[in-house]
């Protein structure tokens, strides 16, 4: 299965409804989000699936992999693409006899976790966080060094930078080697999550078509 370059992990918040989340991640998935994962840490196993039941029939109609935070078990349950994991869940092989052929993610803060998951074959993997941020407290950032050390192993599967990264430093990122990027705040929480995700789309389009030219020439 192909996977995009515009990754949104969806979270529910406290003050939001489910409504209020599927409305944010319809509107950024119409804005160019290509690829969706729903991460519900806080939520058991039953109630995370009836979300995930209604996160995927947005994801299915607008034709995008959709990826389960940390649990297999919720990705098989409601026929998911695949599941991502942190460096302290499953291995990669031991989600792939729970899931078969699908995508498997593998989370990497420093050149080690890269290391392993390419040894693992993970399908993807994302890389960071580049900047501090909320979603991971007490996660050093791993900088736009990280960035440039995984382009210039030139991976045999997609990896995604993620961690703070914002419409505003994003070609930072792209600067640095990264054709992909992962967001969680800067799409789901914007006043305009279509807008937002439009802008990321923008510049990665950007990246795409200097790759192309690099190809022709």
């Amino acid at each position: 299965m192909n996977i995009g370059r515009l990754y949104l992990v969806a979270a529910p918040r406290p003050h939001w409804s489910d409504d209020e989340l599927l409305a944010r991640v319809g509107a950024a998935l119409d804005g160019g989000v290509d690829v969706l994962q729903l991460r519900a840490k806080a939520l058991e196993a039953l109630p995370f699936i009836r979300l995930a039941e209604r996160v995927s029939t947005l994801a299915r109609a607008a034709g995008v992999p959709f990826i389960i935070n940390d649990r297999p078990d919720v990705a098989l349950a409601v026929g998911a693409d695949g599941v991502h994991l942190g460096q302290n869940d499953l291995p990669v092989e031991f989600a792939r006899r729970i899931l078969g052929d699908a995508l498997i993610g593998r989370s990497s803060h420093a050149p080690a976790d890269a290391e392993r998951a390419i040894a693992e074959r993970a399908s993807y993997f994302a890389v960071g966080p580049v900047w501090e941020t909320p979603t991971k407290p007490g996660r050093k950032a791993a900088g736009l060094s990280y960035v440039r050390d995984v382009a210039g192993r030139r991976p045999p599967m997609p990896w995604f930078a993620i961690g703070g990264i914002t419409p505003e430093n994003v070609q930072d990122v792209i600067e640095a080697g990264a054709a992909r990027v992962a967001v969680v705040r800067a799409i789901q929480d914007a006043a305009d999550p279509a807008e937002a995700a439009a802008r990321f789309a923008a510049a990665l389009d950007g990246v795409a078509e200097r790759s192309a030219e690099a190809a022709c020439t």
